[in-house]
């Protein structure tokens, strides 16, 4: 192996360390507590693995956690009104509703009805149009967690061209906006891109976010090349059940310069923004100016 592995655990930690600062100096010098709200609507396991984390680290980090977990059967009327009611506590500074939802709720009307002030996701609509505009939005954690690592590894990403591989409206797109924001070359390819090998062999920076297990390998990926793959996937190997990413990590190590490990690369950073996004949101919402390194 010859890459150097980007280690999103060790990020995280960093970041939190620093949330966790910004969170003792609002509660010492103006007497304030960011608060975070997750909502989780049915019992989906992953779901509630992944909000019991979200809850921990938020203590963890000297905020205020409120969860609310509904039954599956919940109405689109009583989510709606408790979003609403979450929308006007001044105490809490963050709304998260967990995807995804059961069937017989509207998604997009859910995550609409968030305050965009306290959509510490990203996906309001106000917020997507803000960020394709350059302006002041609240950034989806995934992809700004990607963007930390970058400018981390790489410092100024002004004039590399970047190839994000899928195109979903909570990591690809937003993905691209962020890289084109920071002056890359950005191509947007997918699973139904003609020769998507020829535009991965092009990229600087290629993240990796289309949800196929290692369906990108190491003769994709041009030599030197700094490779964020975001997702996880469970596949069945040798009668095991094992994790893996987007892009075959054992033969792109080989050909890249840097690479991050799936899991351990971006989803710790994941969380880590969503903590974050809730200062920065705490922040704005009280006047204040925004804590430096927890934005962009």
């Amino acid at each position: 192996m010859t890459a150097q592995i980007i280690d999103g655990k060790e990020s995280a930690a960093q970041l939190r360390s620093s949330v966790a600062g910004h969170v003792a100096w609002l509660k010492e010098e103006h007497g304030i507590t960011p608060g975070l709200a997750v909502v989780l609507v049915g019992g989906d396991p992953a779901s509630e693995v992944y909000v019991r984390n979200k809850g921990r680290q938020t203590i963890e980090a000297g905020m205020s956690s409120l969860e609310h977990k509904l039954p599956t059967e919940t109405s689109q009327a009583d989510l709606l009104a408790l979003i609403e009611q979450l929308n006007s506590d001044p105490d809490i500074h963050g709304v998260l509703v967990q995807l995804p939802l059961p069937s017989h709720l509207n998604a997009d009307l859910v995550i609409n009805a968030i305050d965009p002030a306290k959509d510490v996701d990203g996906f309001h609509i106000s917020n997507v149009g803000l960020l394709g505009t350059g302006q002041n939005a609240m950034v989806p954690c995934t992809p700004l967690g990607c963007l930390m690592l970058l400018r981390s590894h790489l410092g100024d990403l002004s004039g590399l061209e970047a190839v994000v591989v899928g195109r979903s409206n909570i990591v690809g797109k937003p993905m691209a906006q962020l890289l084109l924001n920071d002056s890359c070359t950005v191509t947007i390819a997918h699973s139904r891109t003609r020769d998507l090998a020829s535009f991965c062999r092009r990229a600087d920076i290629l993240v990796a976010a289309v949800g196929r297990p290692e369906m990108i390998p190491g003769d994709w990926i041009k030599p030197g090349a700094t490779v964020i793959d975001v997702s996880i996937n469970r596949i069945a190997r040798d009668g095991k059940q094992q994790l893996v990413g987007d892009v075959d990590f054992g033969s792109a190590a080989e050909v890249a310069g840097a690479i991050t490990p799936a899991p351990g690369g971006v989803g710790p950073m994941t969380i880590a923004c969503l903590l974050a996004n809730t200062v920065t949101a705490c922040c704005r919402a009280h006047r204040l100016s925004e804590p430096e390194g927890l934005t962009l």
